[in-house]
């Protein structure tokens, strides 16, 4: 066993290490908050100076999160953009994005970028995680690389791991602690570095035989939904056609105790990981000669669901003797699902474009989205209209794109003139209401 290995191992044990987590978003935050929680010393890296400066305050920049939560973790962490400092810590917990390009292909600059960032600094007796979703190989042909290349041999200087995030966030029924997490090393020592990192902050680490397998387990986790959520979204422009609620279905369906689990339909997906995920495994596939033709029309029947939603309004308002354009058009919730402030990749963003493309005068509510962000693809100059009678009623349609709790359904029902619903929300027919 490498004197390295042994010094890592007491010192992640005893609480003495450095934790230091790279890139403070929707992932890196609430592991930066937990690892402190427990006792840990963290340093906490990202480029935008914006967010350091933020945590540093005391203040937060996600809605789920409180401030009262970092100032909680203050004594504990110091946030940075300074990546020199890496070579501080004892570990290296990489959070980054790791979207698609415009052809729809894995764009990994994120992950790159940062271990080109932090190569120069790494040291012997650090362990670097991979948390980022991606395709199964990255981690042994875009990490290891970088860090032999420095001189270091695996499993005796530095230790590789993979180790997925499993965040969902909003969702009061698991945090951080209590999600068991995957981990798979590049050797047998990797992985006993990665496990002794995650099992004092973490209730069940799950070790797996290879980094490889800890990716493609995190790709079967989100195709797994991406294709369910295809399949119901299909069965919803079937039901749409013999006119039955595809909800009231789900709902009944639901009943039996064994062999069904209820995925519900939307108009379209959203997120950092269902949306992009599944043509990471697509575009590895086809390095093998294969073709994922399954996991494919999946993808299509879900990217076709904001055109059919968009279809389905122009229909509501052609009955009423209106065009899309020039309507006036209120769309509810624009974070990607309920009950947060996350925009990443959320179909109500396309919703909207494609309501702007039609000539629609296009407005958003969202208590958790006040103004509309500057995102990659696309931009409104736009802030959440405030609900109220006078100014539901001042709209043609309310859109319903994300059913956030916050919405008071029944004042929205009782003063809009017609509401296209995606998400089920109201349980009874209606003139008035049309579900998409």
């Amino acid at each position: 066993m490498s004197m390295h290995k042994i010094q890592l191992l007491d010192n992640l044990k005893s609480q003495n290490s450095i934790i230091g987590i790279v890139g403070l978003g929707y992932v890196g935050l609430p592991l930066l908050l937990r690892f402190a929680e427990v006792g840990y010393k963290v340093l906490g890296f990202d480029i935008d100076e914006k967010k350091t400066q933020a945590l540093n305050r005391g203040d937060s920049y996600i809605a789920h999160i409180s401030a009262k939560d970092i100032q909680g973790a203050q004594k504990k962490f110091v946030a940075t953009t300074d990546f020199r400092r890496a070579k501080e810590a004892d570990a290296l917990i990489i959070c980054v994005p790791t979207p698609l390009n415009k052809y729809r292909e894995p764009d990994l600059s994120f992950v790159t970028n940062t271990m080109d960032s932090l190569a120069p600094f790494l040291r012997p007796g650090q362990v670097v995680s991979l948390e980022s979703t991606t395709y199964p190989g990255t981690t042994e042909e875009e990490l290891k690389p970088r860090i032999e290349k420095q001189g270091f041999k695996l499993g005796e200087d530095i230790f590789l791991v993979f180790s997925p995030e499993r965040e969902d966030p909003g969702n009061p029924n698991f945090k951080t602690q209590t999600i068991p997490k995957v981990c798979g090393g590049s050797t047998e020592n990797c992985l006993q570095v990665g496990v002794a990192l995650y099992q004092p902050v973490i209730d069940k680490v799950v070790p797996v035989s290879s980094t490889q397998t800890a990716e493609m387990v995190k790709l079967l986790e989100n195709i797994h939904r991406a294709v369910n959520i295809g399949l119901v979204n299909e069965m919803k422009i079937v039901a749409d056609r013999m006119k039955i609620d595809i909800h009231e279905v789900i709902r009944a369906a639901s009943t039996k105790p064994f062999g069904f689990t209820p995925y519900y339909p939307g108009p379209g997906l959203g997120g950092h990981c269902i949306p992009i995920d599944p043509f990471y495994l697509t575009w590895k596939a086809r390095q093998y000669g294969l073709n994922t033709r399954f996991i494919e029309l999946a993808g299509e029947v879900n990217m076709a669901m904001p055109h059919w939603v968009i279809t389905k309004l122009g229909d509501a308002l052609n009955f009423k003797k209106k065009s899309i354009k020039g309507s006036k058009i209120l769309v509810l919730g624009i974070a990607y699902k309920k009950n947060v402030d996350d925009m990443r990749e959320s179909p109500a963003v396309e919703l909207m474009e494609l309501l702007r493309e039609r000539e629609a005068i296009v407005h958003y509510s969202d208590p958790y989205v006040p103004h509309f962000p500057k995102i990659r693809k696309t931009h409104f100059d736009l802030s959440s209209v405030v609900l109220s009678a006078q100014t539901i009623s001042s709209y043609d349609c309310v859109l319903i794109a994300t059913n956030h709790d916050k919405f008071d359904y029944k004042l929205i029902e009782d003063n809009a003139e017609l509401i296209v619903d995606t998400r089920g929300v109201y349980l009874k027919a209606s003139a008035k209401i049309v579900k998409a």
